[in-house]
């Protein structure tokens, strides 16, 4: 069996405090794809920023199940061979924590998933991709709000990512089709004018 490709994407921009940190652990529990969620492919490739403390209590929860420089595994898997991976870089000088989600059974996930992180960090302009946005309004917006397309939905749609939007009324919209305006009105205000970064 071929091994998925590497994948990195950042879900949530900022730093997350604890309650928003352990709110981007769950962020897939609802979805209604069971064999995705138990390999663990829907979090693989995963990550975002946490403060020092949360990194720190992350850290004394169980003993690691490895540690190595600047980064240190969970020995408590998520799903499959998928586990929770927290690092600590210099970036641009300045000491800066993460999380990611780190699918060992390729031993170079790790490496390459701090790699992304220095690569997407080091940017010399701030900016989003497509997908960054798209992740970061799934991650930021409440259970009541967002969730998956049901049987009203035709077939080839179900189980995909929705969200509730206001307009004429409130209805619901598949997160992959938010226009660019719908997408602005989701965000912050602090990232709506971001520039598009192109995808690595």
């Amino acid at each position: 069996m071929q091994r998925p490709l590497f994948r990195s994407i950042k879900i949530f921009q900022g730093v997350a405090k604890r309650h928003e940190m352990y709110r981007l652990f769950d962020r897939h529990a609802q979805d209604p794809d069971m064999k995705c969620r138990r390999s663990g492919v829907l979090h693989a490739g995963e990550w975002f920023e946490i403060g020092e403390a949360e990194h720190d209590h992350m850290f004394e929860i169980l003993p690691p199940l490895w540690m190595r420089g600047d980064m240190f595994a969970m020995r408590e898997f998520l799903a499959g061979d998928v586990t929770n991976v927290f690092f600590t870089l210099s970036i641009d000088g300045r000491i800066r924590w993460f999380h990611g989600y780190c699918d060992l059974s390729d031993r170079t996930s790790p490496d390459r998933m701090k790699t992304a992180i220095v690569e997407r960090e080091t940017r010399p302009v701030r900016a989003m991709t497509r997908e960054e946005r798209l992740e970061h309004i799934w991650s930021a917006t409440h259970d009541d709000y967002r969730g998956y397309a049901g049987s009203r939905w035709p077939q080839a749609l179900r189980g995909t990512r929705t969200v509730l939007l206001y307009g004429d009324g409130t209805f619901l919209k598949r997160l992959d089709d938010l226009t660019e305006a719908e997408i602005a009105a989701k965000l912050p205000v602090q990232l709506r004018h971001l520039p598009d970064a192109v995808a690595a």
